[in-house]
């Protein structure tokens, strides 16, 4: 609003150049969603705590830990990162920008599934929220609806190609089957993040140091100059991503304010849905769906460790980890909380750089 607003009226308006840097309007993004979190934070617990009573529940099953130290925390805070994210975009970003209104609109609308799903898990005191398969029929729908916008706004000859990190010019060209590619990039990514979130700090200090990778990729996409430098695929208009992600990185730190442990809201699947579809809507429009994999290793790690759990006992009927996802194997081995967290964060920073890496190493 705010670019759109100074580029027709720069005469007008003292230092309103500066509104044309895509660093500027990122930093700007990254400040307000932000504050946005921390001013509006603290009362928008308080409000959870009051609708939801005994908040979360928790799985029996599970950490027994857990049954004492995560009782009565509240959920749903996903939505005070969607709220941000959205007032934070609409402030900085081109408004005239398709991507910008995709990747939003694919966070707002996977936000929505996990919203209701937490809502029926709250409702009913139990962990048998919407059904995986009404989730997967909704997401598939706005996978589907997006990556047609997507294609529609790049050059044909690229549109429906996929690439790969590593190699210069090698291409597959899926046709329409870049419509089931997309969706399951972007469902795997949502669902991938979905099963990370299990422990105070978990899940969103990923998201961030993903967000910051693909905010580099979308720039340097985007910019006709470095993407030819670093001989990489150049995609018109996606450095307004950028500022989007940028938005994702602030109220993601906002969040964590709340998130630390111990952890006084979690942002349930309002939050994770929602972090996990942006990262992955973000990797098809800019053409980088295996870097994803290598940046967010950690949430890859985390899914096959359920896939691999489920799998094996429906064979053997025996598990290979004590508890799936794999952050509860280690919390089963005695590990402390803090301990798997952050020894995760350091993982996730690894494969971030290894990541980061394929955009020279070709």
């Amino acid at each position: 609003m705010l670019f759109n607003l100074f580029l027709n009226h720069s005469d007008l308006f003292l230092g309103s150049n500066l509104f044309r840097y895509l660093t500027f309007r990122t930093g700007g993004s990254i400040l307000t969603s932000l504050l946005i979190s921390f001013i509006f934070g603290k009362s928008f617990i308080t409000w959870l705590k009051s609708k939801q009573g005994e908040g979360q529940p928790i799985r029996t099953h599970g950490p027994q830990s857990h049954i004492v130290t995560k009782k009565g925390t509240p959920t749903m805070g996903g939505a005070l990162i969607l709220i941000s994210v959205t007032v934070a975009t609409l402030l900085w970003a081109d408004l005239e920008n398709t991507y910008v209104w995709t990747v939003l609109l694919v966070t707002l609308g996977f936000g929505l599934i996990g919203a209701y799903d937490d809502y029926l898990k709250l409702t009913r005191r139990s962990h048998d929220g919407l059904s995986g398969k009404k989730k997967l029929i909704t997401q598939a729908i706005m996978v589907c609806v997006a990556t047609y916008f997507v294609i529609k706004a790049q050059d044909p000859k690229m549109a429906t190609q996929i690439t790969f990190p590593f190699i210069k010019e090698f291409m597959i060209d899926c046709g329409y089957f870049f419509y089931i590619w997309s969706f399951f990039v972007v469902v795997g990514a949502a669902n991938a993040v979905n099963l990370t979130d299990g422990l105070d700090g978990l899940a969103i200090v990923p998201v961030m140091i993903s967000a910051s990778c693909f905010a580099l990729i979308s720039y340097l996409v985007g910019n006709a100059v470095f993407s030819n430098y670093l001989q990489i695929h150049h995609v018109q208009n996606t450095g307004e991503i950028a500022i989007f992600l940028g938005a994702i990185i602030g109220a993601g730190l906002g969040f964590l304010w709340f998130n630390a442990p111990p952890a006084k809201v979690f942002m349930g699947d309002t939050g994770s849905l929602a972090a996990g579809g942006a990262l992955g809507m973000t990797a098809i429009i800019t053409k980088h769906e295996f870097v994803l994999a290598i940046v967010g290793g950690l949430f890859v790690i985390e899914a096959i460790s359920v896939i691999i759990q489920v799998g094996y006992y429906k064979m053997t009927k025996k598990r290979i980890f004590l508890m799936a996802p794999i952050h509860h194997h280690f919390e089963k081995k005695g590990w402390e909380e803090p301990t798997i967290v952050i020894r995760f964060w350091i993982i996730s920073v690894i494969l971030a750089l290894v990541g980061l890496s394929t955009l020279k190493l070709r």
